[in-house]
This record gives structure tokens, C-alpha cells and sequence, in this order.
């Protein structure tokens, strides 16, 4: 068994799938710490950002439009957050605002590659020909955290949380065509393929930065009831997902995976304070804990979402491939 796969069980952190962001984060004092939260002013990534905020981090959003996420800052009551703009899709807007964060000569104690990308009912591309959900979700962060390093280096301990999905579980890298060249294009395996790249990510991270005091990890918050009723997804649907009962009404359970906002992005804070995990990297977490690893082929139902890590999801050849494939990819 590889290093990666010996470390992927719990510790047992003491918290509860239950758990908020804020009982994650009780009692820590963050003066000091910087952090980038990628999406961090909206659904999950907003309540990242309250917590760390909360707990004394300079917590800076990095959004596509910084303008409205300064707006919705100041209506979450955390208008001394600063927001600065990033375009996960163009490489010259990750360069630019990986520049001005290094010309600043702040350290980066804390990185939350959080954005992600709606998954679109048909195949779309950026402007370099990638698929969206690869390109915003996996290689937009890759090369803003590779962008980053000296300011993660500088930090002598920092933490990359890539947040990713129970989907991992399920997801294939397409190694000779990562972006749907050729065959059909399947929206659900467009986003499972960029949610293992998360995880294999933070592995190869982990591996290649821990002697600069750089740790890696990749996190599930669980579904997000509210962001799920807000989707696309009809009555049906969501009934056959367990998200709504037979009323209407949403369906929190958290135990089965089915979470609030606050709940989701406990884990997230987990992995990016929580003393807890101070030696311990490389791994993926899911209910504020390390996910064991279970390879068990089972089929997903309402009662039963398979969420916790796999192997394939944690080899480091894999892992080591991918970090390859993806500096390829960011060449001009």
C-alpha cells in the first residue's frame, strides 16, 4: 500500500458530519494568517470566508467579478474582506492576480481553490478549446497554486484545499482527452473526471511541496441542499435524489450526506486550520474528518450516495501523471 493510501483514514477529529464551519474553527486564532478563497463570496465559499475571517485571517475572494463580490461581501457583513479578480478560465487573469498577491510580498498561509464551474448542459470550451468543467475546476487552480508557491513557501506552513466532490469516486482521467475531442460528451462525467483531478491534485501537491511547509488536501462538503434546489434539477429528480420530500420541503442529513451551507463548509475549514491534520497531508476528507478508503462497487440511491475515497482516487502515479498532464496543458 502506497504512503498516500496508508494515511487515508480517520483520525478521529472529534466532529460530526453535522458540524459547522463554526464549531470546526472554535477556539483557533488566525491573526496574522492570510488566505485566498477562490469563490469565497457566495454558496459554501461564502461561509469559508465568514469563518476565517471570523476566527482574525486577511481573508482575500478572488472572483471574476470582484465588484459584485465585494457587494455581496458587505451584505454577509464582511465588508473588510477584500476581493480581487480572477478568471479561472484565462490564464492571463490567474498570472495577473497571482502577480499582484507576490508584489505585495504577503505570505499565503491558507489557499481554497473553491470556485467551480456550473456544469453546462452541453459541451462548452474556453478559448484555448478545453472543457469548461476541467478547465475552471482543476487546471485554472493548478496554475494559480503553482503560481502561488512562493507566497505559500514564504508562509513556513501552509495548507492548499482543493475542494472537490463525492463524484471523485466515480471519475476517470481521459488521459489522451481530457477535453472531449472526440466521442460523446457527458455532462456528469465531465465533472466527475475535474472532481478526481482535485483530489489527485492534492496528492502530487502534497508529495512534491511538504518539505517547503506546503500541505495538500482535497475535501467533499457533501451535496448542499439549498445549492442543489436552486439547480436545474426538476421535482423528479430531486425527489429521487431524497434533496425534497414528497411536500416540497428540503431534506437536510447531514449523516446521509445532505447539508447546509454552514455544514458544507465545515469540512473545507477542517482541512484548512484544524491543528488536527498538522502532520498529516495528501489525504481527502469528508465529514470533517480523513475518508476512509473504501473500493466497494454499490449503486447510488437516495438513502446511499457513495462519497468516502477510493484508490484510484489517492495513487501517486496517478496523482504524479496528472501534475504532467497539466503543466502540458498550461503551455502556450
Amino acid at each position: 500500500m502506497s504512503r498516500v493510501a496508508h494515511r487515508q483514514h480517520p483520525i478521529g477529529s472529534g466532529f460530526t458530519a453535522a458540524s459547522t464551519a463554526d464549531e470546526v474553527i472554535a477556539g483557533l486564532d488566525l491573526t496574522g494568517t492570510y488566505a485566498v478563497v477562490t469563490g469565497g463570496h457566495a454558496g459554501i465559499g461564502l461561509e469559508v470566508t465568514r469563518a476565517l475571517a471570523g476566527a482574525g485571517a486577511s481573508v482575500t475572494v478572488a472572483a471574476r467579478a470582484p465588484e459584485r463580490a465585494t457587494a455581496a461581501l458587505a451584505e454577509a457583513g464582511l465588508g473588510g474582506v477584500e476581493a480581487g479578480r480572477l478568471d479561472l478560465l484565462d490564464p492571463a487573469s490567474i498570472g495577473a492576480f497571482a502577480d499582484h498577491w507576490l508584489g505585495t510580498g504577503r505570505p499565503l498561509h491558507i489557499l481554497v481553490n473553491c470556485a467551480g464551474a456550473t456544469p453546462p448542459k452541453q459541451l462548452e470550451r474556453d478559448a484555448r478549446g478545453y472543457e469548461v468543467q476541467f478547465a475552471t475546476n482543476h487546471l485554472g487552480h493548478f496554475q494559480l497554486t503553482l503560481a502561488l508557491h512562493p507566497a505559500l513557501r514564504a508562509a513556513a506552513g501552509s495548507r492548499v484545499v482543493n475542494v472537490s466532490s463525492g463524484a471523485q469516486r466515480f471519475g476517470e482521467i481521459r488521459w489522451n482527452d481530457p477535453n472531449f475531442l472526440q466521442g460523446e460528451y457527458q455532462q456528469g462525467v465531465a465533472y466527475a473526471q475535474s472532481k478526481l483531478a482535485n483530489v489527485l491534485f492534492a496528492v502530487a501537491l502534497d508529495r512534491r511541496w511538504a518539505e517547503d511547509g506546503i500541505r495538500g488536501y482535497a475535501a467533499h462538503p457533501g451535496v448542499i441542499v439549498g445549492t442543489a434546489l436552486n439547480s436545474s434539477a426538476g421535482r423528479e429528480a430531486l425527489l429521487a435524489q431524497g434533496l425534497i420530500d414528497e411536500s416540497g420541503r428540503p431534506v437536510i442529513d447531514p449523516e446521509r450526506g445532505k447539508k447546509t451551507p454552514q455544514q458544507g463548509a465545515a469540512t473545507i475549514v477542517f482541512a484548512a486550520t484544524s491543528p488536527l491534520l498538522a502532520e498529516i497531508g495528501g489525504v481527502y476528507l469528508k465529514d470533517n474528518d480523513v475518508s476512509p478508503l473504501d473500493d466497494e462497487v454499490r449503486p447510488v440511491t437516495a438513502d446511499d450516495v457513495p462519497s468516502d475515497a477510493a484508490s484510484h482516487s489517492v495513487d501517486p502515479e496517478s496523482a504524479q501523471r496528472l501534475w504532467e498532464l497539466s503543466e502540458n496543458l498550461l503551455k502556450p
